[in-house]
């Protein structure tokens, strides 16, 4: 993987185009079988001409760096928030549904932080819009290829969202450590799958993607 400094040069754009913000989203845990899937948002305007030294896509940096980023990420950005959505609700209604579920969560915790929402631009990682279908009233809703890569927005959110769903699959690993989740943060690796081959399923498996692995 070749590794890239993000830029604020897309939300620098958007923001001198009249958006007061720009909230920058991705998702964590999307390919995992088990855990919930995770969306992070990250919000910047006009006073971010700058990004923190070493903030990258969650994916191009180790743990270590990523929990080291968070509490210097969540300082720098405007506002953030993580949504979840819960193995069983991946069950229940599919990965792109749970997906605008988590998303609609991140965005009323930063509706409970005070910020105006629907003044602002949504920048999310990727080529499809997983989050107006799930939407009331409609957003302002981009989509980027990379962004995760390219925008500092998102590569913020990316490592708040994976900093805190690993937290949370290292929680899940001393309940049931059979399953390595410390390491493999509930994907499936060789060893997480003999596990559950010996064992059988968790509570915190996403059971209709067992059929398929």
């Amino acid at each position: 993987m070749v590794v890239c400094d993000p830029t604020l040069d897309l939300e620098t754009e958007l923001i001198g185009g009249g958006a007061p913000f720009v909230i920058g989203c991705d998702e964590v845990g999307r390919g995992a079988i088990a855990g919930p899937v995770a969306v992070g948002m990250a919000v910047v305007d006009a006073t971010h001409v700058s990004i923190p030294e070493g903030l990258r896509d969650s994916k191009m940096l180790s743990e270590k760096r990523r929990t080291a980023l968070v509490p210097v990420v969540e300082s720098w950005v405007r506002h953030s928030a993580v949504g979840l959505a819960s193995p069983s609700e991946v069950d229940d209604i599919g990965i792109i549904a749970a997906l605008g579920l988590a998303a609609k969560r991140a965005l009323a915790l930063l509706h409970e932080q005070g910020l105006a929402i629907a003044s602002g631009i949504l920048l999310l990682d990727g080529s499809h819009d997983y989050l107006t279908p799930t939407l009331r009233s409609p957003l302002d809703v981009r989509t980027r290829v990379k962004g995760d890569r390219d925008c500092a927005s998102i590569a913020a959110a990316s490592v708040v969202a994976k900093v805190h769903r690993d937290t949370l699959m290292i929680a899940e690993h001393e309940l049931t450590p059979a399953y390595g989740w410390r390491s493999n943060k509930g994907y499936g690796s060789v060893e997480h799958m003999e596990a559950i081959r010996l064992s059988g399923p968790a509570s915190a498996h996403r059971l209709t993607w067992l059929k398929t692995a």
